[in-house]
């Protein structure tokens, strides 16, 4: 059977909701008092029933897991280029969730510093010099960074991740894999 990411991930979202109401209904027919009457005895009993919706949620369970895998192998497998860097959608989802956050966040945290050091500057009316300039004075603050090339990186990461997240609509609807 063929199969889009994005059908898969409606998929397991709608199993999801039917487990949740699968083990719920095994909870109310857990046990009873013997002197009351099974309700679910005309279909077989309590015990059939749990039994039989236990079954169906390993069941449910396993096609998750094969939904999962089938979405993993299509990640893998499918190559997506984002301002001229190819890598396939399994790599690009790590790089999102654990690089391009923590550089982002970096990446700002100094232009933040650097807007400190500003007006450091400005208040003991000193100059800031850029990286390989000579500063004036020993009270001079002198840069580390090139700050054009710091704002080009942040764009170009907001760039990214906006491609990224396009890239990966796009990809989730058109690429078919087989369970």
């Amino acid at each position: 059977m063929e199969i889009t990411i994005t059908e898969a991930l409606a998929e397991i979202k709608t199993i999801g909701k039917r487990l949740e109401k699968k083990r719920s209904n095994v909870m109310q027919f857990l046990a009873r008092q013997d002197g009351i009457k099974d309700p679910l005895e005309k279909e077989g009993g309590s015990v059939a029933f749990v039994s039989s919706e236990r079954q169906s949620i390993a069941d449910l369970g396993s096609r998750i897991v094969a939904l999962r895998a089938g979405i993993q192998k299509a990640n893998e497998s499918t190559i997506v280029t984002i301002n001229g860097k190819s890598r396939s959608i399994a790599d690009w989802l790590v790089w999102r969730r654990d690089v391009a956050s923590g550089e982002i966040a970096f990446l700002n945290q100094i232009r933040a510093q650097l807007a400190n050091v500003r007006t450091q500057a400005g208040k003991a009316g000193t100059a800031i010099v850029a990286p390989g300039a000579t500063a004036a004075s020993p009270a001079d603050f002198v840069v580390s960074v090139d700050e054009r090339e710091l704002a080009a990186q942040i764009e170009g990461f907001e760039e990214t991740t906006g491609q990224l997240d396009g890239q990966l609509s796009l990809k989730n609807a058109t690429t078919v894999f087989t369970i």
